[in-house]
């Protein structure tokens, strides 16, 4: 069984504190895919637990133009269609105008995710959209022409911003971007809720038993967006000194390309490109699989929250260590899976491969995987958390 989920601190279950109204300005929100989106649901579904009135403002890359109002729950989430995408810009002429109406009425505390390109173009525009909080999950260094364009309003962001919180200390200690700002940045890690991996639902249990049954193993499986950063190239060029079957789990860009590598390396037929993926799915595709690959070889990757749902599942990740990187930070080497270095193959391999043959190491990376999952990255734990932060904002 694993531990039991730690709780927030019992100060924040104050019967006499005022619930707040909070507003999350997000990229995209689910069932839109990726680590920020992720994060902004349970950080937003936490708050609301705990009674607060939340709000989530987030683009629509598949729906149409205009503003459309939706309920998640207990959570209110405010959808701006967006028209197109230009690199990381989104064109979304109804963002200022939902933003604009939020203030006739406005929450107690603003939240945006960063980096964010359209999101913040939008609040620079809105002067009186105050007191903002900006979760910083990534430098947007390393990725070109971006970069730089970006650099100037992120800094006039951050400057406006009340307090700014990074995900870990080793993203803290290595941020260019938060490095003149360190005065008013707090370390906040990101949490999820854990009860669909602790305690799979029938269904996922299904979706495992179905998983073993159809692939042969041993099972391995990689979850997130096909895009670079994400080294799925790596895992590819592993595969071939490990035995078993990689499911792939996710859609992007780079999907084409690396169909065309694993075709080239000559383990196309040990491949599983699943795409999108349910819940349950997700759920029991950790469940079947030997271990958990997370290649990612760059500081894009700041946190890497797929380790946290493979801790809590009982599958041993193999990180990269990217350095200044939280994604070390969540899932520890020997603690909680094994980390190799940043974009070799054959170290990847071996970490695989030590998993099948090392007496014991699954077991105990699997014990301590679990521990470290619900002790330390919760979404109960980070809403608590987030809560007392917006209030000290608040004073």
């Amino acid at each position: 069984m694993p531990p039991t989920v730690a709780k927030p601190p019992t100060l924040l279950n104050d019967p006499d504190r005022k619930p707040l109204r909070i507003a999350h300005l997000g990229k995209y929100y689910p069932p839109a895919i990726g680590g920020i989106e992720t994060h902004t649901h349970a950080l937003a579904h936490g708050l609301a637990a705990r009674g607060h009135a939340v709000t989530v403002v987030a683009l629509d890359p598949a729906g149409p133009a205009g503003v459309a109002h939706e309920t998640d729950g207990p959570v209110t989430v405010v959808r701006v269609g967006r028209r197109a995408g230009v690199g990381k810009f989104d064109v979304a002429p109804g963002l200022t105008r939902a933003l604009r109406r939020m203030l006739a009425d406005p929450p107690d505390v603003w939240h945006l995710h960063a980096p964010n390109v359209t999101m913040t173009l939008a609040v620079l525009a809105l002067p009186r959209l105050r007191p903002l909080v900006v979760t910083h999950h990534a430098d947007t260094d390393g990725r070109g022409l971006l970069s730089h364009l970006v650099r100037p309003f992120e800094a006039r962001l951050y400057r406006r911003a009340a307090a700014i919180l990074a995900t870990s200390p080793a993203s803290l200690d290595g941020s260019a971007r938060l490095a003149g700002f360190r005065a008013k940045v707090e370390v906040l890690p990101l949490g999820l809720d854990l009860r669909p991996f602790t305690h799979p639902s029938p269904a996922a249990l299904a979706c495992a038993q179905g998983d073993r049954r159809k692939y042969p193993g041993p099972r391995w499986v990689t979850v997130g967006r096909l895009v670079p950063y994400k080294a799925l190239d790596v895992a590819l060029q592993a595969l071939r000194h490990v035995p078993g079957t990689l499911l792939v789990a996710g859609t992007g860009p780079m999907e084409a390309t690396w169909r065309t590598l694993a075709d080239s390396l000559g383990v196309a037929d040990r491949v599983v490109w699943r795409g999108r993926v349910s819940p349950d799915e997700l759920v029991g595709g950790y469940l079947a699989a030997t271990g958990h690959w997370f290649p990612s070889n760059t500081r894009a990757e700041g946190f890497g929250l797929t380790q946290v749902e493979a801790m809590a599942s009982g599958c041993p990740t193999v990180n990269a260590d990217i350095e200044h990187s939280g994604v070390g930070w969540v899932c520890r080497d020997g603690v909680s899976g094994l980390t190799v270095p940043v974009n070799d193959p054959a170290a990847l391999a071996a970490a695989a491969n030590r998993l099948l043959t090392e007496l014991g190491l699954r077991e105990r990376l699997i014990a301590g995987g679990r521990r470290e999952a619900c002790q330390r990255f919760t979404a109960a734990v980070m809403a608590g958390r987030c809560e007392e932060l917006y209030r000290r904002v608040l004073q």
